[in-house]
C-alpha cells in the first residue's frame, strides 16, 4: 500500500518536472516574439523584445509607470489603456479592472505581455517622471521596525515634487530576488529640499525591499529611484483638515504638514496617529515642534494596546474610535489618510458617518 503510494507520488512528481521543462522550452522557442513596437500617446514609439510584461518593457526604456508592488499584480496601480493589440484579459488582471475600465481598454501593465505591436495611452505627466541616482546620506531607527532613509540626489541633483507623492525604490539583485525590482514609498521630506528624498520604511517579514533596507543598506550606498508619482497631495481649499495614519503612513503626512508650516498655511489641521504600544510611536518631538510653528495644528497620537511600562496618559483605543470621539461633524472638512487597506476602509466608514462626502477623502493604501 505504502509502496504504491510512493510510486504514485514519484510518477506525479516526474510528470510535473517534465511539464515544467516543456513550458520553459516553449517559452524560449514558441514564446520568442522577436522585436515589437509600442506606440505611446501617438507621440513616442519604442522597439522592445516581445514576450515581456508591458510594465518591464516601458521601465527598461525610461518610461516609468507607478507600481507599488513591483510588478507582482497585487496593488493594481500600473494601469494603462491599450488601444490596439491588447487581446484578451488575463485572470490576474480581472480583480483590478472595473467594467467601466474594460470598456476603456484599461490593462494591468505588469500582467499584460507585449507579444505584438501595441498602441497605448498613459497620463502625460508620466513623461516627466525621471530616474535618479542617489547616495544614502543617513539611516536612523525611528522605531524597532521602521527606519528613516535619507537620500542625497546625485544625478539629476534636484527633484520637483508635491508634498505627499511617492517614488519607486530599486532593490538590486540579492538573496531574495535574482533581478532588480522596484517598490513604492511615500516621501517624508519637504518639497523645498529639492536635493534630498527622505523615506520611512517599515520592516515586513520576507519583504524584498524592506529586508534589503533593514539588513543590507548602508550609509554611502548608491540607490536608484524614479518618480515622483501620485495624486495624494493637499488640495487647494480653505477647509479644515483631518489627517489619519498609522506606522510608516506617517511619511506623506509629515511631508504635507512640513510644507504647510513653511508656507504658513492658516488652515486648521488635526493629525490622528494610531500605534499599538509606546514602542510603535515616533517623531513625537517633531510633531510637537510643528504644533509650536503652526497655530492651528494639533497632533493626536493614540495607543490601541498601551502597556504598563508605557506610562501612557494620552488617547487610547483604535484610531477610528478616537476620531469618532473627538469629531462632532466632518461635513465641511476634508481628510488625508495613509496606512493599511483595512485601516483606510475603517477610516472612510467613520468619516462618512461623521458627514464627510467620499469625494473629499484622499488616501494612500499600503497593500
Amino acid at each position: 500500500m505504502i509502496a504504491s503510494l510512493l510510486i504514485s507520488v514519484l510518477v506525479i512528481t516526474a510528470i510535473s518536472v517534465v511539464l515544467a521543462l516543456l513550458m520553459v522550452i516553449a517559452d524560449a522557442t514558441v514564446g520568442n516574439y522577436g522585436v515589437v513596437k509600442i506606440n505611446i500617446n501617438d507621440k513616442k514609439e519604442l522597439e522592445v523584445a516581445g514576450g515581456q510584461p508591458l510594465l518591464k518593457a516601458l521601465n527598461s526604456e525610461g518610461v516609468f509607470i507607478p507600481s507599488a508592488c513591483g510588478g507582482r499584480g497585487s496593488c493594481g496601480l500600473c494601469k494603462v489603456r491599450v488601444i490596439e493589440g491588447g487581446g484578451n484579459y488575463l485572470p490576474t488582471e480581472l480583480p483590478w479592472i472595473s467594467e467601466e475600465e474594460k470598456k476603456n481598454q484599461v490593462r494591468l501593465s505588469c500582467q499584460f505581455k507585449v507579444k505584438n505591436d501595441v498602441s497605448i495611452m498613459i497620463p502625460e505627466e508620466l513623461f516627466s517622471v525621471r530616474q535618479f541616482e542617489t547616495k544614502v546620506e543617513s539611516i536612523r531607527d525611528l522605531t524597532h521596525d521602521i527606519k528613516e532613509v535619507r537620500l542625497k540626489l546625485i544625478e539629476p541633483s534636484e527633484i520637483e515634487m508635491r508634498a505627499g507623492q511617492f517614488i519607486q525604490f530599486q532593490v538590486p539583485a540579492y538573496e531574495l530576488t535574482d533581478e532588480p525590482v522596484y517598490r513604492a514609498y511615500s516621501m517624508a521630506s519637504v518639497p523645498s529640499d529639492t536635493n534630498h528624498i527622505e523615506l520611512e520604511i517599515r520592516l515586513v517579514p520576507n519583504g524584498i525591499c524592506t529586508t534589503y533596507v533593514h539588513k543590507h543598506l548602508k550609509e554611502g550606498d548608491s540607490v536608484t529611484v524614479n518618480g515622483p508619482y501620485g495624486e495624494f497631495f493637499l488640495r487647494d481649499t480653505d477647509r479644515d483638515i483631518i489627517c489619519i495614519a498609522g506606522g510608516s503612513g506617517m511619511a506623506p503626512l509629515k511631508s504635507i504638514l512640513l510644507d504647510m508650516a513653511e508656507k504658513k498655511s492658516p488652515r486648521k489641521a488635526r493629525y490622528f496617529f494610531g500605534a499599538r504600544t509606546g514602542k510603535d510611536l515616533f517623531l513625537l518631538d517633531e510633531m510637537k515642534a510643528l504644533e509650536d510653528r503652526m497655530e492651528n495644528f494639533k497632533f493626536i497620537p493614540a495607543l490601541s494596546e498601551p502597556q504598563p511600562e508605557d506610562n501612557w496618559s494620552g488617547e487610547t483605543g483604535l484610531i477610528t474610535d478616537v476620531v469618532k470621539r473627538m469629531t462632532e461633524n466632518a461635513s465641511e472638512s476634508e481628510a488625508y489618510l495613509c496606512g493599511s487597506p483595512g485601516m483606510i476602509d475603517a477610516c472612510i466608514k467613520v468619516l462618512q458617518e461623521l458627514g464627510m462626502p467620499e469625494e473629499r477623502i484622499y488616501y494612500d493604501k499600503f497593500a
